[in-house]
């Protein structure tokens, strides 16, 4: 914990000598520029061709001098822009385009809010010490677009195995383009890298019985992950021509795009478009999810207190209100919901038919998932520790104090970070994993523990090592990148084959056992500084989380 304490005080330092800096000083926030794909592009890769038309993408900027060459094409339609008559309406399948299309430049991003600029510079300043593309890009309802990297050699005979990556940002925010997830590391090594924009928040997962009924299947509430979906489809009907196998697909997706990962995995719409799953930080297969996910009626409700902010009595007048304007709305909608098409029940009742598409899962979770979470009002101390916890657990409350006793203010506060880690992400992975293990799959599930100056193990710490992409700063040592290396082949063997062992990709030394999680009940792989199985540290409160939520469930109504 001690990385995560000193960020903690720089955070508190920064936020504190930034709020007393000018306000003038806010109207620098943003570029709002079209991101190009490679900035110094000259050479250009040959046309491709696609069921839509002709598309000609860019050679993606390559890491080291002497690295294969990768191609990358940004910002390709997948489906028609959603907007006007088709806000809050399934996508509806892009249009065929004449001559060439030209895949050089990123998509905006789907409509969310702006970070302020107080936001902006702790994470860029104390975070993640470091601009992404997508910091300063803009934003527009007209969304629906994806990027693929390919290994220049990739022909359309190639059959490569195939990444299909859904960002996370609570439903709420995010891009299909983050320097964390760049796909150019799995491209040089056989890869093809899809990654996916969804509409966001009011957009995205709205719900309204209006709605319902206009549609011709009676759906409402689930317009993101329609989107994902829509966006499988275009991987299945186009990836062979980018040299990838549209039967060898694997998802992928950490915090609200691993819970998006879970719904994939339970749809009856998304069947024989994926093979596999790679979910971090979240998941739905549980009997109640903590977040991500809410009953229809609640769905509906937010609709109508939506429709009441904004004072309009009919779907047709909320239409008319600018995108601008519609995502100032105070009502955060950051939630799935069984609206009985791309989601037809409870996805954890799915699970337990052992109706689920994933014929394989690698997925897990970090040492400090709640501590960002908890840093602004909701830590615990001593006096109000009992308090939290019965304000989730309610009678099962003597039997997590029995298992984490507090008697300090640092203590309460240590143990209620570790409760909420389980709560909302843990022991979503843990009853994943053995719903997996029990339908006879292969299961694989991790805890990531390696800290550095950076974002460390907190929520979203992993995605950097998983994908190859632990940039050059001081911040990350050479423990870091050997991190990095192993976690990577471990996800791109995955990928591959849907087993993460096997060879490092950069040392072609075996990697470290990673055993299946049914021949070790209760414990899990350790990635940090050293990688080898260890004891869930939350297996203690995973039956009392669990009674908990079915207790919680059974007065529900989907």
């Amino acid at each position: 914990m001690r990385n995560t304490t000193k960020l903690g005080r720089a955070l508190l330092i920064a936020a504190f000598f930034l709020s007393c800096i000018s306000t003038a000083f806010f109207s620098c926030a943003s570029g709002n520029k079209l991101v190009s794909a490679n900035p110094t592009v000259s050479e250009r890769p040959e046309i491709i061709e696609t069921k839509k038309g002709k598309i000609r993408g860019v050679y993606a900027p390559s890491l080291k001098r002497g690295d294969p060459l990768v191609e990358l094409y940004a910002g390709i339609p997948f489906a028609k822009a959603p907007v006007g008559d088709l806000r809050w309406k399934p996508p509806v399948e892009a249009e065929s385009w004449g001559g060439v299309f030209d895949a050089d430049t990123f998509a905006p991003r789907a409509m969310q809010k702006k970070s302020t600029w107080l936001e902006s510079f702790i994470y860029k300043n104390f975070i993640y010490h470091r601009s992404n593309r997508e910091d300063d890009a803009p934003m527009s309802e007209d969304c629906l677009y994806l990027n693929v990297w390919k290994p220049a050699d990739a022909t359309d005979s190639s059959n490569l195995p195939v990444l299909v990556y859904i960002h996370g940002g609570s439903l709420m925010t995010g891009s299909s383009y983050s320097d964390s997830f760049d796909g150019t590391t799995f491209a040089k090594n056989g890869i093809v890298v899809v990654t996916v924009a969804y509409r966001l928040g009011v957009f995205g997962y709205f719900a309204a019985d209006e709605l319902a009924k206009e549609s011709d299947v009676g759906t409402t509430g689930n317009y993101g992950l329609l989107d994902q979906i829509a966006a499988l489809r275009w991987v299945h009907e186009n990836i062979a021509s980018f040299g990838g196998n549209p039967d060898n697909v694997t998802i992928a997706g950490e915090s609200a795009g691993a819970s998006s990962v879970g719904a994939l995995c339970v749809s009856p719409l998304s069947k024989n478009l994926f093979k596999r799953a790679i979910a971090e930080s979240s998941g739905l297969a549980v009997p109640l999810p903590p977040h991500t996910y809410r009953n229809l009626d609640d769905a509906k409700k937010m609709g109508r207190d939506i429709m009441e902010e904004f004072k309009v009595s009919s779907v047709e007048e909320l239409r008319k209100i600018p995108a601008e304007k519609l995502i100032k709305t105070k009502h955060a909608n950051n939630s799935l919901t069984v609206d009985g098409y791309a989601l037809t029940e409870p996805p954890y009742q799915t699970y337990l038919k052992g109706e689920n598409h994933e014929e394989a899962l690698l997925n897990g979770f970090n040492a400090n998932e709640a501590y960002f979470f908890n840093f602004f009002g909701g830590n615990a101390g001593k006096k109000n520790y009992r308090e939290k916890i019965e304000s989730y657990f309610g009678p099962h409350t003597d039997e997590v104090l029995a298992a984490r006793p507090a008697e300090s203010n640092s203590e309460a506060k240590k143990n209620w970070n570790e409760i909420c880690s389980a709560v909302w992400f843990a022991n979503s992975h843990d009853s994943w994993t053995r719903l997996i293990s029990s339908q006879g799959k292969s299961a694989y599930e991790y805890f990531f523990t390696k800290e550095n100056g950076g974002i460390g193990t907190n929520h979203s710490g992993e995605i950097i090592y998983c994908y190859g992409n632990v940039p050059e700063l001081k911040y990350y040592d050479d423990a870091d990148h050997r991190l990095e290396k192993i976690m990577a082949s471990y996800w791109m063997n995955f990928v591959k084959n849907g087993n993460p062992n096997g060879s490092n990709f950069w040392t072609e030394e075996e990697l470290p056992e990673w055993p299946l999680a049914s021949e070790n009940p209760g414990k899990v792989l350790e990635l940090g500084e050293n990688v080898g199985l260890v004891p869930d540290p939350y297996a203690d409160l995973y039956p009392i989380i669990e009674a908990t939520m079915k207790e919680k469930a059974s007065g529900q109504s989907w």
